[in-house]
């Protein structure tokens, strides 16, 4: 492999000198792949990423083959979900499926066990589908137009979905717990639990994936990962919608927060009445 790797706070381009190269960014850590050389993700690959258990050692290949890009799925277990630099197209890589990168830019997302990772690949190529203009919206809201959530569901999503809508750049980013998560919006477990168990069941009956898995080992943990997955690609939340988390911290404080009224002065009015009878 001679794929060179570097350290970039700057968004990384295709060398004009190297047309038919791919660029690879995981958190500025970035690759630059040649058109005769194949690359491997996964725990041990030419990207390494962490020592995580949950996360194949030859996870997602990347292959020039017949004037295009082609990324491939070689795990067994897990996907990964591929959206074009717009937020406009996704497709989801299952285990044993392979396609072109037919975007000039491609945003690779996947998770392992509770930690989601997010990848930037680049081009040179021209975009092989053409955009309509005006259809994107700037928040994503006509998004969920299908399946409407209230404003507290929309909070419970945004609190499991803070760690990635903060993370600087690419990367990882750890799912909250559910106790974390309640935490932060000053709830009750309980009322999270149910509230989490009404939105996994609303969009499962819609047709997102990973959401409603039962009670087997991890189901909680990766369901939590699905629900952010899905809102953070579909802008149902951003990170324009953050404030709102310290905002009903704030007002369940407030009204958990003991009501301290001025003592009365019965003691001393008492005393005085007692004095004038003397």
């Amino acid at each position: 492999m001679t794929s060179d790797a570097t350290w970039t706070e700057s968004p990384p381009s295709v060398d004009p000198d190297r047309p038919e190269e791919l660029v690879l960014d995981f958190s500025g850590e970035v690759h630059r792949i040649a058109p005769n050389e194949t690359f491997v993700i996964g725990r041990g690959g030419d990207l390494d990423i962490d020592d995580n258990p949950y996360l194949h050692r030859h996870f997602i290949v990347l292959a020039r083959e017949n004037g295009l890009w082609w990324i491939a799925n070689e795990g067994s277990r897990l996907s990964a979900t591929l959206t074009d630099g717009d937020g406009l197209v996704q497709s989801r890589l299952a285990p044993g499926a392979r396609m072109p990168l037919v975007f000039p830019r491609v945003i690779l997302t996947f998770s392992a066990g509770s930690t989601a990772y997010e990848i930037d690949l680049i081009g040179a190529g021209e975009d092989h589908f053409a955009g309509i203009d005006g259809v994107r919206q700037s928040t994503g809201r006509t998004t969920i137009g299908v399946t409407p959530m209230t404003r507290s569901q929309l909070l419970l999503i945004l609190a499991l979905s803070e760690p990635v809508l903060r993370r600087a750049g690419t990367g990882a980013a750890e799912i909250p717990s559910s106790q974390a998560a309640a935490a932060r919006l000053g709830w009750p477990i309980t009322k999270f639990n149910r509230k989490l168990d009404d939105v996994c069941g609303k969009l499962d009956r819609v047709g997102v994936r990973g959401l409603c898995r039962g009670r087997a080992e991890g189901a909680a943990s990766n369901r939590r990962t699905a629900l952010v997955e899905h809102a953070v690609f579909t802008l149902m939340v951003t990170a324009e919608d953050l404030p709102m988390l310290d905002d009903e911290l704030a007002a369940n404080r407030a009204a958990a927060a003991p009501v301290i009224t001025a003592p009365t002065k019965v003691g001393a009015a008492a005393k005085g009445a007692g004095a004038d009878r003397v």
